[in-house]
């Protein structure tokens, strides 16, 4: 059985901040339960009213975690806008860019990436950015990555790489990017499989005959 499973880690507790308390407590969870209902309008309000952008709740979302995660862009820009950490994670140590990598969240990834988002972080199930978006096909998520300098031959979790989560999971269009990228067709993760051992072994019919068309082996 593969190792590639895929799924972002998210936490589900009350909305409650963690840390606060009396009025400003209030007017975080306002913010946050503002930000979880896509209100634009009331969220900039409570900005406006001195609530922290970096309001977490119990499980250590924030606003911008939130926004990231349901692909609300204008939203996301207002809070980096207005100060939010691009990097802070939750308690599963998922970061706002792996939130809008796994949704294929272009236009907040370009916001993230803008803002100079870490690419390197890992989350609590030694998951990144670049393997949220491969597996997921998120395409053009993956190129602003390799955009923004990752390796297309980076290294993650069991040695494996983007190009063998995107055969993992049938995801065509982004291993075609990858390939075109440079991403080698010969790497091998920690069990000895290739990408295209991967793809055979789920049996993934599309991505097999691209990686064999661009000379991949077993």
């Amino acid at each position: 059985m593969t190792t590639f499973r895929l799924g972002l880690l998210v936490l589900s507790l009350a909305i409650i901040p963690a840390g606060a308390a009396g009025q400003q407590r209030n007017i975080n969870f306002d913010l946050l339960v503002a930000a979880r209902a896509g209100k634009e309008a009331a969220v900039r309000a409570l900005l406006d009213q001195g609530a922290n952008p970096d309001a977490r709740d119990r499980v250590g979302d924030t606003p911008l975690n939130i926004a990231a995660r349901t692909g609300q862009p204008a939203m996301a820009k207002l809070l980096v806008e207005r100060g939010a950490n691009v990097n802070l994670a939750n308690l599963a140590r998922v970061t706002p860019l792996m939130s809008a990598a796994f949704g294929g969240h272009v236009e907040i990834v370009k916001i993230l990436l803008e803002r100079q988002a870490d690419l390197a972080p890992v989350d609590r199930v030694q998951k990144t950015a670049m393997i949220y978006a491969a597996g997921n096909g998120n395409a053009e998520c993956v190129e602003l990555l390799l955009d923004a300098g990752i390796d297309v031959n980076a290294r993650y979790a069991n040695n494996g790489t983007a190009l063998m989560w995107a055969a993992a999971y049938g995801k065509v269009e982004t291993a075609k990017r990858l390939l075109a990228r440079g991403a080698d067709v010969v790497a091998r993760d920690d069990r000895g499989k290739t990408a295209l051992a991967i793809a055979m072994e789920e049996g993934r019919v599309e991505v097999i005959s691209v990686l064999r068309a661009a000379g991949a082996r077993e």
